[in-house]
């Protein structure tokens, strides 16, 4: 027998009526690549998203049609998310910090038939244009008049999006559709092999939202102001676009400018609330508010993943700046949210190092995130917060397959494997301590290369540390630690590898250290070990004092 409820679709496009319906003044305030700051509001957004589905009709594109995105975080790129996704077209967001040959690829593979794009980005269009040649239009996010005059030359017929806008009305009804209808469209970093799309539905995207916006996740409500520094034009800024419009809250675009001293004019002029980000990012931030001893009293709580966050950031913005740190895990495949890490409530009773040890976690599953562990037979490990294997998921908004992947599918029984080596302890938190291609094998026993890390990255003289195995003739594998220092910073080899001492058993501390200028970052924000492995393999690391 069926319950006698409504049955309703879970559509996109209702998150943006919601809002604009009950939040309709709130302010979306955005620096832009004009250099000014905009402000606009849900009401606003909600008849500009309209006129983005019209102007979509009358250039031609079907349903299901890619329309592709080169953009920063701002309210045009809000605006596309909505306006493409709800007239049942798909938005595919493109990572303009690949490079332009993948991007090409990501391109064609993704068949899109129309690019928006920044400014910041015409360089890349006018690499790539002439190598993409599904794309039937071109289309800048700027006024007709800002069209730079060498961009019009190399890309015949391109677009202006507010041009194409004013032509447009906002009397438009968005269609109905099945919930499972693809809305949203984000490919892998793919820093091996090439990235690999991963389709979201309209039904996946909404129970994410809700996901997100939970009391034990990201606690989002309308009396917050939330600055999304992750970006959107990568698994869709951690699904914030949607959760804010669930609930009506401000939402803070910061554009281009993401570095510590911008990031901290625009929170503290907007009474930013909540913030998220990848740890490059915080750390950038965390060193211009040390350096200016400066303080956000507004901002309490910041959600740091992408990669594990040094236990020393977490300590620093909880104990230095008085801002909540909630540790947060997920990947594309996931998008992204699978697990957040927040108290229970009999660890409120617990003395400050014992919550700091469970802070410092991944955290626990969002509901509608199954979790498990398994060693390298498949057989599942226990949840005793020390059994080390690789990390399993599944949920209705867990990858099922790839886009137009001609290989086999990606799961395990139903099950995504992640990639990343994990512990699960009694209450459910989960503790990821390495990716699978980077922990190191040292005669037959593994080591964490996450926690080698974190234990660099908490020396005063440490900027930023990565640590990656290098081939070793009796051990197999050995780590080397390739650290940035500190500015003015005096720090050697002897001095770092003796702060490893009682911190980790003898045999897991770095055999060596290498010193160098930068370490390389991928499209996220992520650090690039495959390229630190191939530029310090056996023989070719010179370590510096």
């Amino acid at each position: 027998m069926l319950g006698l409820m409504q049955s309703h679709p879970l559509m996109i496009s209702s998150l943006l009526e919601f809002a604009a319906r009950y939040h309709g003044d709130t302010p979306i305030v955005s620096r832009r690549v004009e250099g000014d700051v905009h402000r606009t509001t849900y009401a606003e957004a909600l008849g500009r998203a309209k006129r983005v589905a019209r102007a979509l009709d009358a250039l031609g594109l079907a349903a299901h049609e890619r329309v592709g995105t080169l953009a920063w975080n701002g309210y045009r790129h809000f605006e596309l998310y909505y306006g493409v996704s709800g007239s049942q077209r798909i938005l595919h967001t493109l990572n303009p910090r690949l490079h332009p040959d993948q991007i090409a690829w990501i391109v064609n593979h993704a068949e899109d038939r129309a690019l928006c794009f920044d400014l910041s980005f015409a360089p890349i269009i006018m690499a790539i244009a002439g190598r993409c040649p599904q794309v039937k239009h071109w289309i800048a996010l700027c006024d007709a008049d800002a069209i730079p005059p060498a961009l019009a030359q190399a890309v015949p017929g391109v677009h202006s999006y507010e041009a194409l806008l004013a032509a447009q009305t906002d009397d438009y009804d968005w269609p109905v559709f099945d919930e499972n209808t693809g809305s949203s469209l984000c490919y892998t970093s793919g820093t091996t092999g090439n990235p690999k799309g991963v389709l979201y539905s309209h039904r996946s995207t909404v129970l994410h939202a809700y996901a997100a916006a939970l009391p034990d996740v990201m606690n989002l409500s309308a009396r917050d102001s939330v600055l999304p520094v992750v970006p959107m034009f990568h698994v869709n800024a951690w699904g914030i676009p949607y959760a804010a419009a669930l609930t009506g809250a401000k939402l803070v675009f910061p554009g281009p400018a993401l570095d510590g001293k911008s990031l901290f004019e625009l929170m503290q002029a907007e009474g930013v609330t909540l913030a998220a980000g990848v740890p490059t990012v915080w750390l950038g931030l965390l060193n211009f508010m040390r350096d200016n001893a400066l303080r956000l009293p507004t901002l309490q709580r910041t959600v740091i993943g992408g990669a594990a966050a040094p236990a020393s950031m977490i300590r620093a913005f909880e104990e230095e700046l008085g801002i909540h740190v909630l540790h947060a895990w997920g990947m594309t495949e996931t998008s992204p949210l699978g697990a957040l890490c927040s108290l229970k409530n009999k660890h409120l009773a617990m003395d400050r190092a014992s919550q700091f040890a469970i802070q410092v976690k991944q955290g626990r599953p969002i509901f509608g995130v199954e979790v498990r562990v398994v060693d390298g037979n498949g057989v599942e490990l226990p949840w005793d917060g020390k059994s080390a294997g690789n990390l399993l998921v599944r949920g209705p908004w867990i990858a099922s397959d790839y886009f137009r992947n001609d290989g086999p599918s990606p799961l395990r029984d139903g099950w995504f494997p992640t990639g990343d080596v994990a512990t699960v302890d009694a209450d459910g938190y989960i503790q990821i301590t390495d990716r699978t291609k980077d922990v190191i094998k040292s005669g037959g026993e593994w080591i964490s290369s996450i926690e080698l890390e974190n234990i660099a990255m908490a020396h005063p003289g440490v900027a930023m540390a990565a640590c990656i195995a290098r081939p070793d003739p009796k051990w197999d594998e050995r780590p080397l630690l390739v650290v940035v220092k500190r500015e003015g910073s005096t720090l050697d080899r002897d001095e770092l590898l003796r702060f490893y001492d009682g911190k980790v058993a003898k045999w897991m501390i770095p055999d060596d250290v290498v010193f160098v200028p930068s370490i390389p970052l991928g499209a996220t924000g992520k650090i690039l070990k495959n390229q630190l492995r191939q530029q310090f393999s056996a023989g070719k690391a010179q370590p510096g004092a």
